[in-house]
């Protein structure tokens, strides 16, 4: 009956996408993180990599709208490996 009245109060709250599994490529760790945004899902996720025992992490967010939640991760892991491609351990500078 309130729901109206929730997402008055929190427009801003992140909807909940499902969980994916990380995907490991040239010594990173990919995680898909959809973000639903207007019934699509936004191209977001994390790249990440352990040295020397501390946990780097580079935010991927880009303006690609999809309509499931599964085609922008996918998408996500592929923009991932093409940054890391062309970028390696500067993502971390």
């Amino acid at each position: 009956m309130f729901n109206w009245l929730k997402k008055w109060l929190s427009p801003n709250a992140p909807a909940v996408t499902p969980a994916y599994e990380p995907e490991s490529y040239q010594g990173f760790d990919i995680y898909p993180e959809p973000m639903a945004e207007g019934g699509q899902y936004r191209l977001h996720g994390r790249i990440t990599r352990l040295k020397d025992g501390e946990r780097q992490e580079y935010r991927l967010i880009r303006s690609d709208l999809l309509p499931s939640a599964e085609q922008a991760a996918e998408l996500m892991v592929a923009k991932a490996k093409r940054v890391i491609d062309e970028n390696g351990e500067r993502i971390f500078d």
